[in-house]
């Protein structure tokens, strides 16, 4: 009995994951565990195992998919059973013509049986569109096809895949850049181009500075990257965003630092870091300015019992964000291992996908101090109402008192609030009980 084998739903918050990697094929053998496909979510990594045994009868996505969880991936069964039933998008093929049914000379000729050709693009009406399946528009915006032109052959007219792959087979060869200025611009595909053998190039279709095409790269963005764009704009987009400035005296935490290393070497079963000590120092500035560690949510705003801090982490596949639950309840140690367990999760790809929705997280810390930063501007993370950037240490003149005057070191502090939410004077004085938190910070070692 075929089955389908669909992708998985990872964490509540997770609605969509990337097909990354098929492991199997049509028409493969798979035994109990094989690994089918490899996908991913909004930033980690998963493989999903077969769990029956058979021949995979179809395929309905392709590498690079974006696909909504519980929809069917693939269906493996025995060879021979049908497959159409389980089929996502409904492009099932064209039932047969019932026996009964009588059918006029022009249609049993040669010419009305034969598979129907699309139309080409300049053929069809403008405004004539046809409706388009999900799969034959991805097919389209991949090629540089417009699909809504094309004279659909599915049902009731709907351009389908197949529809949309005849027009791929019809067209000229295309350049990587012509078809780039293509997706971008709606342009129409020429006939013919001016390259060898016809075929288009970035001239054919506007490019600006066709002598500049030999020397450069046109590529794809990978889908961590449109994750990470799609998040920054609507932050961006959809938030009234202000960054204030403020440094800290960094004697306090560096001398901190040092004891910690010495007790290390003793002992001491965790190393915290600055970093950590900055992250305790924003925990107990949230005790205090409750209002800060909320979300705006357009007409009300959800201000939260418990502090859930998102930690910005830099990895090989991109920025990722996880929260550390319920981070006022735990000690600088429990903290500073928190911390360094999902920075290590997210490093290797095994996050759980739910700490990293941005609703996971009550107030997040960014830091690029190790980068030697000296100011910068965090973008909020959505719905979050405040996020504080942390640069790196640098000599600043300060009055030591009586008449004296030294360089003293200074951490730099950046926070970014949604002015929708909190006015500048209460962001201000936030920002300003942070660096009070860290130039008077104490742990027990």
């Amino acid at each position: 009995m075929a089955i389908a084998v669909i992708m998985p739903k990872q964490g509540q918050s997770v609605e969509s994951c990337i097909l990354t990697e098929l492991k199997k094929k049509k028409g493969d053998t798979v035994a109990v565990g094989d690994i089918l496909f490899a996908y991913e979510t909004d930033k980690a990594s998963f493989e999903e195992e077969a769990k029956a045994a058979g021949t995979v009868l179809d395929v309905f996505f392709g590498e690079g998919d974006e696909i909504p969880v519980l929809t069917n991936v693939m269906v493996i069964g025995n060879p021979g059973e049908a497959t159409e039933e389980f089929r996502p998008d409904g492009e099932a093929k064209t039932p047969a013509t019932p026996a009964a049914q009588v059918k006029t000379p022009e249609e049993t000729s040669p010419a009305a049986t034969s598979a129907p050709v699309p139309a080409k693009q300049s053929e069809r009406p403008s405004g004539d569109h046809s409706p388009v399946s999900p799969r034959a528009r991805k097919l389209a915006e991949k090629n540089a096809i417009q699909a809504e032109t094309l004279a659909g052959t599915g049902p009731g007219g709907r351009v389908i895949e197949r529809d949309v792959q005849a027009a791929v087979e019809a067209a000229p060869k295309t350049t990587p850049l012509a078809k780039a200025i293509l997706r971008d611009t709606g342009a129409t595909l020429p006939e013919t181009g001016s390259g060898p053998a016809g075929k288009v190039k970035g001239a054919d279709v506007g490019a600006k500075n066709p002598v500049y095409a030999a020397d450069s790269e046109v590529k794809p963005l990978s889908n961590m990257r449109k994750l990470i764009a799609r998040a920054m704009h609507a932050s961006l987009q959809n938030s009234a965003q202000l960054t204030h400035h403020l440094g800290a005296d960094a004697r306090r935490i560096m001398t901190l630092r040092k004891q910690v290393k010495k007790a290390v070497e003793n002992g001491y079963p965790t190393d915290i870091t600055l970093n950590d000590m900055v992250c305790l120092a924003v925990v107990r500035a949230l005790q205090k300015f409750p209002q800060v560690n909320a979300h705006f949510l357009g007409d009300s705003i959800r201000y939260f019992s418990k502090i859930h801090l998102g930690l910005a982490v830099d990895t090989e596949r991109g920025l990722m964000v996880p929260a550390v639950r319920n981070a006022d309840d735990l000690s600088v140690q429990g903290l500073a291992r928190q911390l360094k367990e999902v920075a290590g999760a997210c490093k290797k790809g095994a996050i759980d996908p739910d700490l990293l929705s941005p609703e996971a997280a009550s107030f997040t810390v960014s830091n690029l101090g190790n980068y030697g930063v000296e100011m910068f501007t965090p973008v909020i993370n959505l719905p979050q109402v405040a996020i504080l950037g942390v640069n790196t240490i640098v000599p600043r003149p300060k009055d030591l008192g009586g008449g004296v005057y030294g360089f003293v070191p200074h951490i730099g502090l950046s926070l970014t609030y949604d002015h929708r939410a909190l006015d500048g004077g209460e962001a201000t004085r936030f920002l300003k009980q942070i660096a009070t938190e860290i130039e008077g910070l104490e742990i027990a070692l």
